[in-house]
């Protein structure tokens, strides 16, 4: 399974900032304890690439990749810390040739019709669309999807538990980025039984949805 059937499969990216490494580990198990065996370290803090490297090496079963990657020192550095796989808010192009020759995943953002084109020349099929509930939602991406039938979408921000679903049931949509699961402050608190709830939640809907695709 590659990583973007990964994505497709666990439905629910969620996206993190980490401030204390010591909490990366926790936090990765209770995502793996509910079914949702990915997760996206966001380069915003300090503690970041230390704790790829935690979760990367631990015993968790997490598939740990690097966001906010906007620059081919940056993806270096996270690659080396153990990150399997690359996002982007835009479409560094430095980032997505680095991210090739070396063959790592790399989940590039577009938003409008000329960023989706330059994509597809690069190789690209598969696009974050961020910020998403801002830029229109999915009422947005049916309506710029249209033209490019083989691109896909893997929007993040103002995704919640309450419109999980209807994302997900679109075809455009090949995952979710999931922000609302692990708060900044809640992880900074140490409050793991929280996140783990919603995790297990965001997971059931993932799983309904998943057995009616299947039937």
């Amino acid at each position: 399974m590659t990583v973007f059937d990964t994505f497709h499969a666990v439905g629910v990216i969620p996206v993190v900032e980490i401030e204390d490494a010591r909490h990366a580990l926790p936090l990765a198990e209770s995502l793996a304890a509910v079914g949702l065996p990915v997760v996206e370290i966001t380069l915003r803090t300090e503690a970041a690439l230390d704790s790829i490297r935690q979760i990367a090496g631990g015993d968790t079963g997490i598939l740990v990749g690097a966001g906010t990657v906007i620059n081919r020192e940056q993806a270096r550095a996270a690659v080396e810390a153990g990150a399997r796989f690359l996002v982007s808010p835009g479409l560094p192009e430095q980032v997505a040739a680095w991210a090739q020759e070396n063959s790592i995943p790399f989940l590039p953002g577009a938003i409008t019709p000329t960023e989706i084109i330059r994509a597809i020349s690069l190789g690209y099929n598969i696009l974050k669309f961020f910020p998403a509930e801002t830029m229109g939602g999915l009422k947005a991406i049916k309506a710029i999807s249209d033209p490019f039938p083989t691109v896909k979408f893997i929007p993040t921000g103002g995704i919640r538990l309450e419109n999980l679903a209807e994302y997900l049931q679109n075809r455009k949509i090949h995952a979710v980025g999931g922000s609302w699961l692990c708060k900044r402050a809640q992880i900074a608190a140490g409050q793991f039984a929280e996140i783990e709830n919603m995790a297990r939640q965001a997971a059931q809907v993932v799983r309904e949805i998943r057995q009616k695709e299947q039937k």
